[in-house]
């Protein structure tokens, strides 16, 4: 089974000619021959350092890939991306391989690029990472890191120097150690969870329908808050409800209010249902979603008639994701 760095694309090249090699492949033999160049066609936006954990698999490695081409559509970026070799994987030296794609914008002129460097490294030559790392960087442009599958989170916290630096540090809690969100990473204030980025149209949907309420109106007499989920959707289903403990507290509900919010898994229902229980049952507020089918729900009646909604719903898409992690 080929390695991570084995499975990505791009050519082999000497660790020590990574720049002059990417500088050459954008070479245009023409203008080579007449002393002159077209940086603009290819000029950067950022500098994004992905760092592909010990569990990541080849496939997943390269299906990660191919989602930064589609980010750099619209974000052009020189890439990094490092590739760890466990103590079963044979290698002693650090490896490298670049590949550069260019995409058409809205107009001919208008060229999008993305430069990619993949480097493969035993923990023998950890100490030489920095180094090389920042070789690989564009100095002038901002830096984002996404740290993808890793297995500990103290082992990537010996990553100082990329996140203490980098503008944006982003994860999926989904898929790294329970304790990521928590852990005390040196600037707390640059993670994002690419989970809660996932979320974005369901919270703006939930957000939308409940702002046509006054807030007195979805706090007075709330006794409980129900959060239904499928078992696949336990990570979204534990954003969501910090999310609505954080606004029903900003409506006026009390500090503790995280008591009488429940998330849990229940068999025979879509992939979210959420329920406001309250004191009169004549009153209610019920959400439910089903994600596979782009179809939600609303139904309420807070005092001043009953109010029925149907709606599309989704989560983004993976490239919008990383958008919406890095920059907001």
């Amino acid at each position: 089974m080929p390695t991570v760095f084995e499975a990505l694309p791009g050519i082999e090249v000497p660790v020590g000619e990574i720049k002059p090699r990417l500088a050459r492949m954008w070479e245009d033999p023409e203008q080579a021959a007449r002393g002159m160049s077209d940086d603009s066609a290819r000029a950067m936006q950022m500098n994004f350092v992905v760092h592909f954990g010990f569990a990541t698999e080849p496939d997943d490695a390269v299906a990660q890939f191919e989602t930064i081409k589609i980010f750099a559509h619209r974000y052009p970026c020189r890439v990094v991306v490092l590739c760890p070799l466990n103590e079963n994987d044979q290698g002693t030296e650090m490896r490298a391989k670049v590949y550069g794609e260019c995409f058409l914008g809205k107009s001919k002129g208008d060229t999008r690029c993305v430069e990619f460097v993949v480097l493969s490294y035993p923990m023998a030559t950890r100490c030489f990472l920095e180094n090389q790392v920042s070789i690989c960087l564009s100095t002038d442009l901002p830096t984002y890191y996404w740290a993808h599958r890793f297995s500990n989170s103290a082992r990537l916290a010996d990553y100082e120097f990329l996140l203490s630096h980098a503008k944006r540090v982003i994860f999926d809690t989904a898929i790294v150690p329970a304790d990521a969100g928590s852990y005390p990473w040196p600037r707390p204030e640059a993670i994002r969870d690419m989970v809660s980025a996932r979320l974005l149209p369901v919270r703006q949907s939930l957000g939308q329908f409940l702002s046509g309420f006054l807030p007195a109106q979805l706090v007075d007499g709330l006794q409980q808050v129900n959060l239904y989920h499928r078992e696949r959707y336990a990570p979204e289903a534990r954003v969501l409800s910090e999310w609505l403990r954080v606004r029903l507290e900003k409506c006026g509900a009390s500090s503790d209010c995280d008591k009488v919010i429940k998330p849990s898994t229940a068999a025979g229902i879509d992939d979210f249902a959420v329920e406001f229980c309250y004191a009169s049952e004549d009153r209610y507020f019920k959400w439910r979603a089903d994600i596979a089918l782009n179809h939600a729900e609303f139904s309420a009646d807070l005092g001043q008639g009953r109010v029925e909604l149907t709606t599309a719903i989704h989560l983004l898409d993976p490239a919008a994701t990383l958008s919406e992690a890095i920059f907001y």
